[in-house]
């Protein structure tokens, strides 16, 4: 080694003993793909159009417009914010509407994912994207499956809480947990409303974000552990959004119930402590200050994935709360774990 290249790789470490932080070092220098976004939708015009198809107003189903998007806006931020790579993947509302709708549905969710992998190939070091699903057709997503990350280089798959009534857990759903198992896939869970909810004067029945997405996606984890999900299908490497959503204060809760649900014969007996160490949860929805300390008490930071939710949390927001973030993760050793090494296990790098 030169001598000039060895005082200057010294005085980066001494830089970086300083700061007491191995970000001194710049995380895009100690990952392949540097700081990764595991929660982030594009709001596609094959999504769009699709969904007029469908006869679903996302306005109506979600209380909020859809956000604006394009690729430009996607990569300033992700620039702006230190995000080396990002996992695509579609919001709610979900792209299905009824069995009489299924072969709309399947053709609907073939147009997305042909346009999101055009979006990452335009963009290989820069977007990956996980394939949305025509569930609850069985038949159409396990041929969506087999497409997708046989043809289009799909990361994996993104699962809604429900599906035109049908939760994740129910037996229905075994033959594309099956087929995702038997490719080891990454499943990214993101929630979708309940079918019946209070929508008149009550606001949790009309702002979905405030209660009914947290709200649906703890009873469809629920419902998988409950079913053994992971118990039949070890090999699926499952993401929970939004810091677990509800499942921080209900991991107690659930633990008591079902040993009591067991000990009736009502239930067959659940290790809710273990199951829940199964699943990676993302960051998404603003961890800061409360949140991190709960999602902690149910699983550890091998767990743990950066997830923004742009562009449905505004680019200034994220940034203006970056900081805050940052700051916990080094204080507690995690910065590298969640931002990159965590995710690269996801990605198989």
């Amino acid at each position: 080694m030169r001598r000039r290249s060895f005082i200057r790789l010294i005085g980066i470490g001494a830089v970086a003993l300083a700061l007491g932080s191995w970000r001194a070092f710049g995380v895009e220098e100690t990952s392949k793909h540097g700081k990764v976004d595991f929660h982030a939708h594009p709001i596609l015009l094959s999504y769009i159009n699709g969904l007029q198809r469908l006869d679903i107003d996302p306005h109506e189903v979600e209380g909020l417009p859809l956000p604006k998007w394009t690729v430009d806006a996607h990569l300033k931020f992700m620039n702006d914010a230190g995000i080396g790579f990002t996992v695509l993947s579609m919001p709610s509302p979900h792209i299905y509407n009824g069995d009489a709708k299924e072969k709309i549905a399947c053709q609907v969710a073939r147009e997305i994912n042909t346009e999101l992998a055009e979006v990452c190939r335009v963009h290989p070091d820069k977007f990956g994207f996980v394939a949305v699903l025509p569930m609850p057709s069985v038949d159409g997503s396990v041929n969506e499956i087999n497409y997708t990350m046989s043809k289009l280089g799909a990361l994996g798959v993104k699962v809604a809480s429900n599906s035109d009534g049908v939760y994740l857990g129910d037996e229905i759903f075994d033959p594309i947990f099956e087929e995702l198992n038997s490719r080891q896939a990454l499943v990214i869970i993101h929630p979708s409303p309940a079918q019946k909810l209070p929508r008149s004067d009550v606001v949790t029945g009309n702002v979905m974000a405030l209660y009914e997405h947290p709200s649906d996606t703890t009873r469809a984890v629920l419902n998988m552990i409950a079913n053994g999900t992971l118990e039949k299908f070890p090999k699926i490497k499952f993401v929970v959004p939004h810091c677990g959503s509800f499942m921080p204060y209900m991991k107690q809760r659930a633990d008591s119930i079902f040993k009591t649900l067991a000990g009736m014969n009502i239930t067959n007996s659940v290790d809710v402590e273990t199951e829940l160490k199964k699943f990676y949860f993302d960051l998404a929805g603003d961890p800061m200050p409360e949140q991190m300390d709960m999602l902690l008490k149910i699983t550890d930071g091998d767990h743990l994935l950066y997830g923004s939710d742009f562009p449905y949390i505004p680019a200034q927001v994220l940034l203006d709360n970056k900081k805050s973030l940052d700051d916990e993760l080094d204080k507690r050793d995690l910065t590298k774990k969640v931002y990159c090494d965590n995710a690269e296990i996801l990605l198989g790098e």
